[in-house]
This record gives structure tokens, sequence and C-alpha cells, in this order.
């Protein structure tokens, strides 16, 4: 049988635990944090919806797409400091709706590397203009200095069907010349569409944004 007091003895002395200290984090100081991370999120949050489109309210056609309350009372603040920030004047409720596409028919990004054609019907209105912009929203430079067509000049087919070709080279009938590199934007503006704005829209109303390809 074993000796316990003999066994206990031959023990190593305990050494006594020195005892665990915390360091508060002063109430303070977290205060301060959390409000300067609440501040830069949403400084970021503000920068970045502020450098695109209006996060509300889109309405998405094919290629195309338009916020048809951004030219009213209803507009939203999002859409209100967008719209003061680039300095454009959209189109009021009465007057119309303007409708930009940045993309083609199968969703690929718009390049000024490649051919376009873009037809052969739109949406009924009193007048329409189509207008290319370039990647930093401006009108292109070309070298008839043409950058849009509206309704009324467009050569048409015997069914009053039109095709607009869009490249950096010359093509024949109707012609807009590409920026010279780079994507770029199509902006479709509708004057007067009969009923509310962007209502009675469908996407077969629409051009279609063909690529006939790229590289030339």
């Amino acid at each position: 049988m074993t000796n316990a007091p003999a066994a206990a003895s031959m023990r190593a002395p305990s050494t006594p635990l020195s005892p665990v200290t915390t360091r508060r984090v002063p109430t303070a100081f977290l205060i301060v944090y959390a409000l300067l991370l609440a501040l830069g999120v949403g400084l970021s949050s503000a920068y970045w919806a502020m450098n695109g489109d209006p996060p509300f309210g889109r309405l998405r056609l094919g290629s195309w797409q338009a916020w048809p309350k951004l030219g009213s009372p209803e507009a939203d603040p999002y859409m209100r400091a967008i719209i003061a920030r680039r300095g454009d004047v959209p189109l009021a409720t009465g007057e119309g709706l303007g409708f930009t596409a940045q993309t083609d028919s199968e969703g690929r990004p718009l390049d000024s590397a490649c051919t376009y054609t873009i037809g052969a019907v739109a949406p009924i209105a009193r007048l329409w203009t189509l207008t290319l912009y370039d990647e930093d929203g401006h009108l292109p430079a070309t070298a008839l200095g043409r950058r849009s067509f509206t309704s009324a000049e467009l050569l048409r087919d015997s069914q009053d069907l039109f095709t607009i070709a869009l490249s950096r080279n010359l093509q024949p009938g109707n012609w807009l010349q590409l920026p010279a590199s780079g994507p770029f934007t199509v902006v479709l503006r509708l004057y007067d569409p009969p009923g509310a704005a962007g209502a009675n829209l469908e996407e077969v109303d629409f051009p279609v944004i063909q690529r006939l390809g790229c590289g030339a």
C-alpha cells in the first residue's frame, strides 16, 4: 500500500499563481472609435453612390435603362445629389424620358474598338434623339462633327425601319463615328411620348444594339 503522507511529501512544492490583470478600455475611446468607423463607412457609401447611377427607381428594358422619376419632384435624395454633382439637366416628367445603354444586346460592354448597328425601331414619341458619349460623359470629337441623330433626319427603308452604324471607320448610310478608344455610352431621349413616363414601354419597342465585330 502507498503511504499517502510520504507520497504527498514527495510532490514538488506548488507556486502561487499570479493574479490576471485586465486592462479596461476607456468608454470615451470606444465611443470615438465607433463614431469614426460609422463616419468612414457613411462617406465611402455616399461617394460610391454619387459616382455611379442612382441606386433606386431604375427601369431596364434590354440594353436600355432609365430612371423615370429623375426629373420629377419625386426624385429621391440620391438622384438629386447625383444630378447636382454631374451638372445634368434631366428631362422633366412632362417633357420626356432619357434612356442610357452601356452594353449591347448580349450584355457586353460597349467598346470603341468594335463595330455596332442600332435599329430598327424606336418607341413612339413626337421626336427622339440618339447621342454618343465617351467614357468621361463628353461628346466625342469626330471627323464629321456629328455625334447624334434625330428621328426626323434618319434614312429609312420602305417599311420605315432604320439602321445606325457605330464605328470608328466610315460606314454607308446612317453613321456615327465612335471615340478613338475606350468604352462609350448611347443615350436615347424620347420627347413627348404617349402616356405616363415609362408606363407603356416594352423591350420590343427599343432598338437592338448588335455587335458586328471588333478590332477593325
